[in-house]
Formats: C-alpha cells, structure tokens, sequence
C-alpha cells in the first residue's frame, strides 16, 4: 500500500517543513509512512492538477495539505478524477482514498490513518520511550541493531529540543517482539530515560514531587522563567511549586539569593559557583526540598567575558525532611538559536531535577 502527501503551501513564505511534521507523526504512529512528500507552491495549477493525477494512478492513499481557504476547489477537480464524493475532508473511493488536511485548521491526520489501517485489518500495539539528552547517533544505531533483531518493530524517533520520544509499533500478538526492543534501548539509554510512556518530563516530576510531598523552587538567570512555566502547565501544580525567581541581574542574584560578589566579579555570572549559590540560596532562603537554577548564554551574541553562546550551568541542590545536600551542578554546550539553547536548557534542567529526586529518594 503506497501513500503520498501533498502539501500546498506558499512558497514566498520561508518554513521549515514543521507544517508537515505533525502528519508524518501521525501516520508513523500507526506504523504507515508517506513514499513521497511533494511540496507544491498553492498558485501553481498545473503542477497541482499533475501531482493530483499522479497520486490517482500510483497511490492508494494521498493526503493533501492546504488551507482551508482551498477546499472547495480541490474538491471540485478531485472528486471527478476518483470518481467519488467527500463525506466531510475524506473522499473514499475503494481502492484510492483522499483526506484534506487544513493547516490552518485541525492538522490531525490519525483518523484517517487508523482508517488505512482498519480497511486492511490492521491493529497495533505501541509503546513509548521517553529521554531527554541522549546522543542521536546512539538511538540511530539501536534503532538499526533493533529494526535487525527484531523486523516486524517500527521505531520511529522523534526530538524536540533535546527531548526523544521513541515510538515502538508493531501488529498486535507480537509482545515479546516489541518487549525485546524496549528493552535494547532500556539497556542502552539507561541514564536518559524518564518514562515508558507518553508523557512530558515536567508531568513526570510533577508527579515525583507529589508522591514524595515535596516542593520545588526555581532562579533562572536565562531561561526566563521556562522551566517554572513548565512545571505550572501541569494541573495540580501548586501542590509542589513553591516558587520561581527570573534573576537575570547580578543585584538580583546577590540580594534575592546571596550570590557572592566575589564569585560574580571573579568567576562571572556564568559560572559553575554562581549556579551553585543561586541554587544553594533558594534552599536556605526558602521552604523547597528541590532547587533547580539555571544560568547561561542564550545568544544570539557572547557577553564581554567571551563566553561562547550556548554554554549554560544548570543546578540542582535537595533537602529531605532531615539533611540539606549542597547543589550539584551541571555544564552543556548547547548548539542552535537562541530559541533552541533555551528551550533545551529547560528540558535539561526538569530533566535533571526529576533524575535527582528519583535517585536520591527511591
């Protein structure tokens, strides 16, 4: 069965193929993937009605992606060549089948993809890994050895600042299969895994810190105030959120969280000691058994000490009900925009807040 997507877009306009993505997930997520993507410019008719003819004769299953603004036209030129009707955004003609995708609109693919999967009497099981940190070119490598080990697995893989979401599907009655290669990458990811489900890194510490009656408090010197605005995504936030401080200016640091002038005039505010001390300083200032400070260059240019851009210190220092433990602190070089770097860094520093508290209190 061979599918095809086509996406209408204006080419004037400079995008990633982000647009896309989201369908693409959809698809794989179901163990269906596109043989061809084109990326058609909207205003070009005779490339459009060329693809469209092409997608009859070749494919089984098209997806064209447009604004919803071109609706009515496509469906007056599709349903004549299928020879067939639309029932909302889908077309089924038997053998072929066409499903309009508004990018502008509900981009969500899956319905028809489970469609696909329903007409061959496909079912699936899936399960997920999630790690934030690991190196690509590793999980690349599983994927090869697993998709070898085991054939009837699909791993799809997908990141997001840092943050993988490794997919595993394959038909159903095959547990030992998809067990068998959730546990390669268990094995060999150990140290950046955080699920095996689909959730986000802040609901998973957002449920640490709720079984263990814990709260939290956050300093962050560049990440303006992200990884607390993560943690306060999560309903019932407040039960484990304490407090959050956006220090960017060295008086903040030195009078909201006792950050040592010294350390500032010697070691810089971008410095492993300052993240300690802003960390330290929420700790004994406040009332959290978890402190998490971040401090960093986000670009897109280096600050006068010539620090390069994208080199971040991230802390996090516990307390129990009976001991304080000073900060550990953590140093990444974070490559990409300023969007990127700090996007990254809070994934890195939830990530690193959960891997502490789970370590420290199983």
């Amino acid at each position: 069965m061979r599918n095809c997507l086509v996406v209408l877009k204006n080419k004037k306009l400079c995008s990633d193929a982000a647009e896309y993505i989201g369908c693409v997930h959809d698809f794989a997520a179901r163990g269906l993937y596109f043989d061809k993507i084109a990326v058609i410019a909207y205003d070009s008719s005779r490339d459009i009605t060329a693809q469209l003819k092409e997608c009859r004769s070749s494919f089984e299953n098209t997806v064209v992606m447009c604004i919803s603004a071109m609706e009515q036209t496509l469906k007056d030129y599709i349903c004549p060549l299928y020879g067939g009707s639309f029932e909302g955004q889908l077309l089924d003609a038997g053998d072929r089948a066409v499903y309009l995708c508004f990018s502008d609109g509900n981009a969500d693919c899956g319905t028809f993809a489970e469609l696909i999967n329903s007409k061959s009497g496909i079912r699936l099981e899936r399960k997920y890994i999630k790690a934030i940190g690991a190196p690509r070119d590793k999980i690349v490598k599983i994927a090869e050895e697993a998709k070898a080990a085991e054939p009837s697995v699909e791993v799809n893989v997908f990141e997001k600042y840092g943050d993988f979401t490794i997919e595993l599907v394959c038909p159903e009655g095959m547990p030992k299969s998809i067990t068998a290669v959730t546990r390669m990458f268990a094995t060999a990811l150990d140290e950046y895994i955080y699920a095996h489900e689909d959730v986000s890194i802040a609901e998973c510490l957002c449920r640490l810190l709720r079984l263990n009656k814990f709260k939290i408090s956050c300093a962050e010197s560049f990440t303006g105030g992200g990884v607390g605005r993560r943690i306060v995504e999560i309903p019932g936030a407040s039960e484990v959120y304490y407090e959050g401080l956006n220090t960017y200016s060295n008086e903040a640091k030195k009078e909201r969280l006792g950050v040592k002038d010294a350390t500032l005039k010697t070691e810089g505010a971008v410095s492993a000691e300052t993240a300690k001390q802003m960390a330290n300083g929420l700790m004994w200032r406040g009332r959290c058994n978890v402190a998490v400070s971040t401090t960093g260059i986000a670009g897109p240019k280096s600050d006068d000490t010539l620090k390069p851009v994208g080199l971040c210190y991230i802390a996090v220092a516990l307390k129990d009900f009976s001991s304080f433990k000073g900060a550990a602190v953590y140093k990444y070089n974070i490559s990409g925009d300023r969007k990127t770097i700090t996007e990254t860094a809070i994934n890195y520093a939830l990530y690193l807040a959960y891997k502490s508290v789970r370590q420290n209190f199983n």
